[in-house]
This record gives structure tokens, C-alpha cells and sequence, in this order.
């Protein structure tokens, strides 16, 4: 094709698209938002400005997504997120356990792309909002200079989760930058503006590589000279060690004292001088000779974002609802990360990198967070989202934020569906409603259990193969030296069981062991001793038999301590039991674990232990035997929609010897069924981090890998195979009557006690 010239001035290609959700912003909290809205039968267009989804957790930037479960360093027990985030992070666990960034690109476009109600615009930036009215977006303009194409995107609703709040900015929406003086929210941990700064800046990455010969690195006359000397950091071990890379090079951060928005050009550029600045440092200072054959991979092209634009909302969470964990009537999310604030000076502050304080166990994130007043037809979602600055320190992770865009996009189909706007939302009974399609598809709400209306379940009756009864982790001939604190974690519904182990003493000593419990029943923080007993043990084998004599006014978990004692070693079992965990009094500093957190006076925050667990291999529990058996492991639990273990295992759990487990459900009248949802147990204790971490299992070892539904009469009706994934839907070829409904589950191999968390009939 040849054109030799014009007569008219020439202009982009012009296409026009309808839609009935436009999300702005493919991080993972438009990624969560679209598939939620168009599972729920939208016509949604996800416009995002970079060649990949992922935002922050993409390979442009590399770090890992996390939420309440913070690397498994704190008290947050199975809080990993559910739904549509679980989804993605188990998918990615299964297919790229090694955490390649490059593939959990492909597992998020993947996702999108097999969803036939998203259209998707990459490269494609939102320049421009006409609006119907002063409170009503009609449509966004957007242009992709890769196909030289120009959109005009009309749409009945509008999700910004842009990160910097592009939609909401342009459309006129209320926001704020910066952090609230103290008295504004009368939270105590607001920072000194003029010392600390108000904004926390950007990262920039970097990968390296041990080519096995030796590498020499020139270094670009703009990195930053003299490394050593500018970032006090390099100097110190709990930040710098010669060969990390990626996610541990978090502190390279700068723009906290800028505009975080409009000056994220200059800020990338500092942030490459600090970048190649440190490599030179690494490779030519003469301190590293080990790095001698390393070379510099990859560095980001452009920085991870932690705070922006953050935009009013109908409610504003605040460090008290995170702190002292305050309940809301339209609860629809959770967060657990630390209160995680940086200094604005960044990389050249002095001192610690960030402040990070915990609260006793995860938040609830109310709905009115994600609506703004300004407008009618908008909802904000990720880092964005209602918050005072003390609160985003948490709220702005990523699976967090992903969360929200789950929330968003589920409350998008309800308003389409039922000519409701976002604000509508807000009344008890379409919060009810919300919550309990939430749940339905697999969401933790704390507190909530909200997906068991019109569940056929609760008519039938239940029976099953079999049930455990805990009475014995058995040895596998490992041992735990009491160099720091061990405790199990186990489920009690009154009277605590007797419990008797085998220890090995270096010499006589006395061993400590208690009894604790969380003041609050669904917390994981042992802040009650409820007894404590000393055992006088003889050098060599010893058989201790404790009985605390306590019964708990209600169900909850109690802690089995064994206190501090280098002499003493106590047996650890490998089998694996939903519900069930061990948990230690270590450090993990990565998470400002220090073993207990001890703020300074007068900033709002807790003193408290971390009993945190192990990662397997190594996460094996403490071998003992119980009396009576622990019995909270039966078909009674399938009734309930906490799909995790919360206060209770929640779980159903066959006998250990049970190797065909059955659940049948049984109804006074045939039912017209179209499917099955099973629920099952993929570890919500296990951070998932997405990259670079790595992870021991491609599948959770308790997750059951597949099962075989009957009618009635004998029939199959639905089959799985080779399952990995938390919820399954099996839908039914056509319409199934019947009075009778058996679930046979294939068992996973090894000495594992797998859960069935719950059943959902469609």
C-alpha cells in the first residue's frame, strides 16, 4: 500500500466501545474487578496502560504480592485472601512454584483472557472523562500508541483502580496527598511531617546473576558515585547482603518529598542512579570479591508505586479500625498487613527503612471505602480507597487491594442487575447480599458468615465415611531443640484434652510449659496464660503427661507452649491435619518480627508476642498424643461458611485409615440441582508470594486432587481430576432431580489429614 501524500490533515484510527464496567488500571485490583464483574455476567472492558497486567506485582517491577499473611511473620494465622486473588496465587503456586515473574505474567493474562466477557486494552492510557452530568461519568478516552488507536469507552459504571486515580482524578472526585496531621483522625502514629515526610516514594528493582566467569561492570556516568558512602544501608546487614536481589532491594526508594504523581519521571531517574550506583558499588568497591562472576540481569524500567492520590470515600479507615480491629455493619474485606509507614527521605534517610507495627489479628475493611460521594457512578479501588495515610501503610498491598477490586466488581453486577448505583450498596440488606455472593465464591470475610442462605445443604442430611478423632501426631524421628519458644496450635470447644509427649533432656532441668489463648476468640495472639506448669525432667528420655484442668467458656484455639530451655528437645510429627499448625516465639526481621513487638509509648499500638509458624519443609507440628481425642473435625462442620479454619477447623476431616472419603447428602424431596461448588483446604496459612520466594509444593498437601459425584441412581454427574485449586465448580451436564447426592473424594498421597472446608449445592 502506498499513499503519496494527503489533502487533508490525518488523524489515529477512532474506535468506539460500550460496556456495562469500565475498569481503569490492570494491577491486580483491576484484574480481580474485571473477572469478578464479568463472571457475574458483565460486559467489561479493562483498559491498562503497560504491555502487561499485574501493576506492581508484573515483571516491569518483580515484587511479590502479599496481604495479611505478611511472609508468615506475624500472628495472622490462615488469613491468606480468597477468591478471585486465592484463585491466582494458587494457580501460580501450582504452575511456577519457583516464583518466575516472567510466568505469573502469563498466569494473569491467562485468567483474563479465558473470560469471554472481558475485552482488554494493554498499552492503553486514559487521558480524558466526559461526563453525562456533574455526578456521572458517560465515558473515558484512551489511546494505545502501539496500534495508533484511539478509544472512546462509554460504560454504565466505572472502576478506577489506576493506583494514581486517573478516572476519579479527571472526573473531579475528592482526594488528598499526604499524610493527616494527628488530630484529624486522632491517630497517634500520624507522622512529623517536617522529620519523617508525608509520603512514602517509589522502588526500582534489580536481578543478578552468577554467569560462572568473571564480569566486568563500567558503570553509566549518571549512576550515583560513592554508594557506600550516600546510603547508609549498604552498611548494614539487616538491609544489605552482596548477593539478594530483587524484592530484598525494597529500601531503594526515593520521592517521598515530591509529587509521587507528576514527578515519577524524575523519581525513576534518581532511583536508576541508585540502582546502577549500588551495582558499581557491589562490583568495583573491592569489598565483594565473591561477586566477582556476577552480573547485573535486569533492573526495572520503571518504579513500583506504594502511594498517591487517596480518594474520599463514604467512610474512611482509620489506624483505629485497623488496631483495635473495629467491626462494620457492611464489612466485605480484610487486611493484616503491618501499619507500614517508610520515610519520605527513602534510601538516603537515615536509620530504619520502615516502621511496620502490627495489630492481634486482621481488620475488616468496610464497603463504604470503595464508593465516593462525588460521584454516582464510580467506585475506587486498590491503594486509592478510602484511608487516612496512617491505615494505607496497610491497606495498599497488593492482595489487599485485590480484595477490594473482588468487592467492586461482584457489587457492579448487583448494581447493573438491579438498577442500583454504587452508593445504594450501602443499605444492610444489598451489603447482606453482596457478602454473601462473596463468600459463595470463596471469600474470608472476619467475623461474617454470610454465604449459607439458600444453601440446599443446610436441608439435607449429612453423612460421611468416617471423622477423625485426633489422638496421636506420631514421631517421625525429628526433634526441636527449645532454643526459643514452640507451641501447638490446636482447636478446643470446652475442656482442654490431656496431652502426653516424649522429650529428650541433655541433663535434669525444668521445663516450662503453659497454657494460652487469644482474648479474642478469632485472634491467634497468645496474650492470656491460662495455666502453666513445671516439669522436673532426668537426664535422657522422659514421658510427660499434662492435664491443665481448663475449659474454655467457647470455642476457639489454644496454644500448647513449651517455653525456652536449650537442654531440652521435643518430637515433631510430619503428618499434616487441616486445622492444625505449630508456631514459634522467633524473629523474623524482614516483617519487623523481633520476636515481640514493643512500641514506644503513645502511638496507638500494641505490645505483644509473634508466634508465627515454619514454612515446609521444616513446618512439621509437635508430635503428641490427646486425651480425649480432638473432635472438631466433623459433617457438622460442612453447615458452616467460614470456608477456613477460623475459631474451629471448619473443616470435615475423615479417619486417618479412611481411603475413599464420602460425603452423602440426603433430602425429604428430590431436588433440582445444576451443580456442585466444593470447597477445599489449600492452606490459607501459606504466604503465596508470587515471585522470587519459591514455594516447597506445587499443590497444597491437603488439598483433595479430585473427586466423583453420584445421583441418586447411581449416575455420574460430575467428575474432577488432577485438582489443585481451592473452590471447584462442577456443573452439571443438565439438570439433575434427585433426592440423594454422593461425593466421592480422591484422597492426596502422604501422611496427610485433608479437609473438606465445604459444599455448595447450585
Amino acid at each position: 500500500m502506498i499513499s503519496a501524500g494527503f489533502e487533508k490533515k490525518r488523524d489515529f484510527r477512532k474506535v468506539g466501545l460500550d460496556a456495562d464496567l469500565v475498569v481503569g488500571g490492570g494491577g491486580l485490583t483491576g484484574v480481580c474487578c474485571a473477572i469478578a464483574a464479568a463472571r457475574d455476567g458483565l460486559r467489561v472492558v479493562l483498559v491498562q496502560d503497560r504491555p502487561v497486567l499485574g501493576g506492581n506485582a508484573s515483571s516491569e517491577v518483580r515484587l511479590w504480592a502479599l496481604g495479611a499473611t505478611s511472609h508468615m511473620g506475624n500472628n495472622n494465622r490462615w488469613s491468606r485472601e480468597g477468591g478471585i486473588i486465592d484463585e491466582i496465587l494458587v494457580e501460580n503456586t501450582f504452575r511456577n512454584k519457583e516464583g518466575n515473574p516472567v510466568l505469573f505474567d502469563m498466569v494473569l493474562i491467562d485468567k483474563i483472557l479465558s473470560e469471554k466477557n472481558i475485552t482488554l486494552l494493554l498499552n492503553t492510557v486514559i487521558h480524558e472523562v466526559s461526563k453525562k452530568d456533574a455526578r456521572n461519568i458517560a465515558s473515558v478516552t484512551a489511546f494505545n500508541p502501539q496500534n495508533g488507536t484511539e478509544y472512546r469507552i462509554t460504560g454504565r459504571l466505572f472502576a478506577d483502580c489506576t493506583g494514581d486515580g486517573t478516572i476519579g482524578y479527571l472526573a473531579g472526585a475528592s482526594y488528598r496527598m499526604g499524610a493527616e496531621d494527628s488530630q484529624v483522625y486522632g491517630e497517634a502514629f500520624a507522622p512529623d511531617k517536617e522529620t519523617y515526610g508525608e509520603l512514602l516514594g517509589h522502588s526500582i528493582l534489580f536481578y543478578t546473576k552468577d554467569t560462572g566467569r568473571p564480569v566486568r561492570f563500567t558503570p553509566p556516568d549518571f549512576a550515583l558515585k560513592n554508594a557506600g558512602e550516600c546510603i547508609s544501608k549498604l552498611q548494614d546487614p539487616q538491609y544489605f547482603v552482596s548477593g539478594q536481589q530483587g524484592c530484598k532491594y525494597w529500601w531503594l526508594e526515593y520521592g517521598g518529598r515530591l509529587d509521587t504523581v507528576t514527578d515519577t519521571e524524575k523519581i525513576k531517574l534518581e532511583l536508576w542512579k541508585v540502582v546502577y550506583g549500588v551495582w558499581d558499588y557491589i562490583k568495583n568497591s573491592g569489598k565483594f570479591p565473591q561477586m566477582d562472576t556476577w552480573t547485573l540481569e535486569w533492573a526495572g524500567l520503571f518504579p513500583g508505586k506504594r502511594e498517591s492520590r487517596r480518594f474520599k470515600g463514604l467512610y474512611t479507615i482509620t489506624q483505629q479500625d485497623l488496631i483495635e480491629q473495629h467491626h462494620h455493619y457492611d464489612a466485605v474485606a480484610y487486611g493484616g498487613w503491618a501499619i507500614d509507614l517508610h520515610p519520605s527521605d527513602g534510601v538516603y534517610a537515615p536509620g530504619k527503612a520502615c516502621n511496620q507495627w502490627h495489630s492481634k489479628g486482621v481488620y475488616q475493611i468496610p464497603y463504604r471505602c470503595y464508593v465516593t460521594p462525588d460521584l454516582d457512578n464510580m467506585f475506587i479501588g486498590g491503594r486509592i480507597m478510602s484511608s487516612s495515610h496512617v491505615a494505607n501503610g496497610s491497606t495498599r498491598v497488593m492482595c489487599t487491594a485485590a480484595l477490594g477490586g473482588e468487592v467492586i466488581g461482584r457489587a457492579a453486577a448487583r448494581c447493573i442487575h438491579q438498577g442500583l448505583s454504587p452508593a445504594d450498596m450501602v443499605l444492610p440488606e444489598n451489603v447482606t447480599s453482596l457478602r454473601q455472593e462473596l463468600v459463595r465464591n470463596g471469600n474470608f470475610i472476619p467475623g461474617i458468615d454470610a454465604g449459607a442462605i439458600g444453601n440446599p445443604v443446610r436441608n439435607a442430611g449429612i453423612s460421611v465415611s468416617s471423622e477423625l478423632e485426633l489422638t496421636v501426631l506420631p514421631w517421625d524421628g525429628t526433634w526441636f531443640r527449645l532454643d526459643y519458644p514452640a507451641a501447638e496450635l490446636i482447636p478446643v470447644e470446652d475442656r482442654v484434652p490431656t496431652v502426653s509427649l516424649t522429650v529428650e533432656a541433655d541433663e535434669d532441668t525444668v521445663l516450662e510449659v503453659g497454657l494460652r489463648s487469644s482474648v479474642r476468640k478469632e485472634n491467634y495472639t497468645p496474650d492470656r496464660t491460662d495455666s502453666t506448669q513445671r516439669i522436673c525432667l532426668k537426664k535422657g528420655s522422659n514421658e510427660i503427661f499434662l492435664d491443665f484442668g481448663f475449659a474454655y467458656e467457647s470455642p476457639r484455639y489454644a496454644f500448647i507452649c513449651f517455653m525456652t530451655n536449650p537442654k531440652v528437645r521435643i518430637p515433631l510429627s510430619s503428618r499434616l491435619v487441616t486445622g492444625l499448625v505449630s508456631v514459634y516465639n522467633y524473629m523474623n526481621p524482614a516483617v519487623s518480627n523481633f520476636g515481640a513487638q514493643n512500641p514506644p509509648p503513645g502511638i496507638g499500638v500494641e505490645s505483644f508476642e509473634f508466634w508465627c509458624p515454619k514454612r515446609r519443609p521444616e513446618g512439621r507440628n509437635i508430635a503428641m498424643k490427646f486425651g480425649p481425642a480432638i473432635e472438631g473435625f466433623g459433617a457438622k462442620n460442612l453447615l458452616n461458611c467460614f470456608y477456613r479454619p477460623y475459631i474451629g477447623t471448619n473443616a470435615w476431616v475423615p479417619a486417618v485409615d479412611d481411603r475413599s472419603p464420602e460425603v452423602v447428602l440426603e433430602w425429604p424431596e428430590p431436588q433440582e440441582l445444576s451443580g456442585v461448588r466444593l470447597f477445599f483446604d489449600t492452606d490459607a496459612d501459606h504466604a503465596m508470594e508470587s515471585v522470587q520466594m519459591g514455594h516447597h509444593e506445587s499443590v497444597m498437601p491437603c488439598c483433595y486432587r479430585g473427586f466423583r459425584i453420584f445421583s441418586e441412581d447411581g449416575r455420574e454427574v460430575a467428575h474432577a481430576e488432577d485438582n489443585h485449586q481451592t473452590v471447584v465448580t462442577a456443573v452439571f451436564a443438565g439438570p439433575v432431580r434427585t433426592s440423594r447426592l454422593s461425593v466421592v473424594l480422591t484422597r492426596p498421597e502422604g501422611d496427610v489429614c485433608p479437609g473438606l472446608m465445604g459444599i455448595l449445592i447450585l
